[in-house]
């Protein structure tokens, strides 16, 4: 099970998801720019100070198979929008989370996060024969968490006092998960939001 991640590129509505290189750093950050996501308090969006360890934990996780990180990209603009990755990866148990998420402020209710759910868990639990998918987000970040409930995850509970903040503060995480047996109806209601933005 080791190898149960393999690199992969996604594609759907002009949305591809490709894996993540250092080469994307500069992209990553144009597309961070858009609404200087890097000073919102309950994600964590990369800056100009922080690109290089974002991107080196990420690789370091792929390489330790604990996760597989991607850029977003519009290819009607060939633009990078955002990224996302699997991460948490329990290739034993045939678990995930897909965390990490976030897009250009412009790009954001507009069907993209829709369309990059789809290809995620389609990938998860049809390629991977995943058994859970995990999401996980600030008990604060209001908009993620209704963003994940609308996908049709369910709340699992609450992890108090479940990170240290850079700051000092202390993160409760709200923990969501889609289960094998829900796949089929959660995908039939992604497709008809997807329908609605074309």
């Amino acid at each position: 099970m080791k190898d149960w991640l393999q690199k992969i590129e996604l594609e759907l509505n002009g949305v591809k998801l490709l894996p993540l290189q250092k080469e994307h750093k500069k992209e990553l950050l144009q597309a961070a720019a858009d609404g200087e996501l890097w000073n919102l308090w309950v994600t964590s969006v990369p800056s100009k100070t922080s690109i290089d360890d974002y991107i080196t934990t990420a690789l370091d996780n792929e390489e330790e198979k604990t996760a597989l990180p991607f850029i977003v990209k519009d290819l009607k603009t060939n633009t990078v929008i955002g990224s996302t990755r699997f991460c948490n990866v329990d290739a034993t148990n045939r678990r995930l989370e897909i965390g990490y998420t976030w897009y250009s402020k412009t790009y954001q209710r507009t069907g993209v996060n829709t369309i990059c759910k789809l290809l995620l868990l389609q990938h998860a639990f049809e390629e991977l024969d995943a058994v859970a998918v995990e999401f996980r987000t600030h008990w604060f970040n209001y908009a993620s968490r209704n963003a994940i409930a609308r996908i049709g995850a369910k709340q699992d509970g609450v992890l108090r006092n479940h990170r240290i903040s850079s700051d000092g503060t202390l993160r409760d995480t709200v923990v969501f998960s889609i289960i094998a047996n829900e796949w089929p109806s959660v995908k039939r209601a992604l497709l008809f939001q997807i329908e609605k933005y074309n």
